[in-house]
């Protein structure tokens, strides 16, 4: 459940960033470059805000299992 809430937010603030870089590419440059922008972005917020969340969720790497012995 927490990796869940983690990617959303994580998405969310991918989201905001894309759009706010398509606004000021499309005041730049145009719509149809903004639109690859915006698209190229998105997409790659999606796999970031993942691998994110993940590293955010991934347990401690042997912490107890050397504790036990």
């Amino acid at each position: 459940m927490l990796l869940i809430v983690y990617y959303v937010a994580f998405m969310i603030a991918g989201d905001l960033a894309d759009y706010l870089i398509g606004l000021i590419v499309e005041r730049e440059f145009g719509s149809y470059v903004s639109l690859i922008v915006f698209l190229a972005l998105y997409f790659l917020f999606l796999w970031v805000a993942w691998l994110f969340a993940v590293w955010m969720t991934e347990p401690a790497r042997g912490g107890l299992l050397r504790r036990t012995k």
